[in-house]
């Protein structure tokens, strides 16, 4: 009989391409996020070898860091190296056939929150993107986690990850919230008891009442943060 898995385990084992005695691993990646930021050298370089996107369908592009919070944003974008790299963004997205959503798209947004807005996001998957954050989609059931612009390059030619596995974690919270007390009073306190290192190495599992109760929102919270306890990502 099989040992138990963790949420983690389960993902991460059905998404397993090849593991070297090493303990280095290839791992298939559902959906690939990438914004303005990380992404120009990695489809540079995709230029300079003759590759191309190996699943176009799978990755969506969206223009999030650099773009003006003000109306005034669709006459443009006055700040020179932000709209060379939105535009960058826009002309790599065209090149490569991947699905974009520009400045003045109404469904742009912090390249975070479109994904589950969108149906991107789903329980199950393994997501990745060029921003530390992208643990945040672990508020959905899915394994994901930022990387470098050289891994979004070898995402983008392969839809494959090189890895190692973390370890698991599981925070509990139990009980029931008092008044006035929100997703971030929860893992800031999470982070003050195991500390700004603490989750280094680990996958974190959040599970418990207090847990169960949150929002999908508050669990966003959650997910968001573990990268803060120093953790690989978070789930729920």
């Amino acid at each position: 009989m099989s040992a138990p898995r963790t949420l983690y385990d389960k993902i991460f084992d059905d998404h397993l391409v090849d593991r070297q005695d090493d303990g280095t691993c290839l791992l298939y990646i559902d959906r690939h996020l990438v914004h303005e930021v990380t992404s120009p050298q990695a489809f540079e370089g995709l230029r300079m070898s003759g590759r191309k996107v190996r699943h176009p369908e799978k990755t969506l592009a969206v223009v999030d860091h650099n773009v003006p919070t003000s109306p005034e944003r669709k006459f443009g974008i006055r700040n020179e190296e932000s709209r060379i790299q939105v535009e960058a963004l826009a002309r790599n997205a065209k090149d490569f056939g991947i699905d974009y959503y520009s400045e003045n798209d109404i469904r742009q947004g912090i390249v975070h929150i479109i994904g589950p807005e969108q149906g991107f996001t789903l329980p199950g998957m393994t997501i990745v993107c060029g921003d530390s954050h992208t643990s945040t989609h672990g508020a959905f059931g899915a394994l994901a986690h930022g990387i470098g612009t050289s891994e979004v390059e070898h995402v983008l030619a392969t839809q494959t990850l090189i890895q190692r596995k973390a370890k698991n974690m599981l925070v509990r919270v139990d009980g029931t919230l008092p008044e006035g007390v929100t997703a971030k009073d929860i893992i800031l306190a999470i982070i003050g008891e195991i500390g700004t290192a603490g989750g280094t190495g680990y996958v974190i599992e959040y599970a418990g009442e207090a847990i169960r109760a949150l929002s999908m929102e508050g669990r966003m919270t959650i997910c968001n943060m573990s990268i803060e306890g120093g953790a690989r990502a978070g789930l729920i």
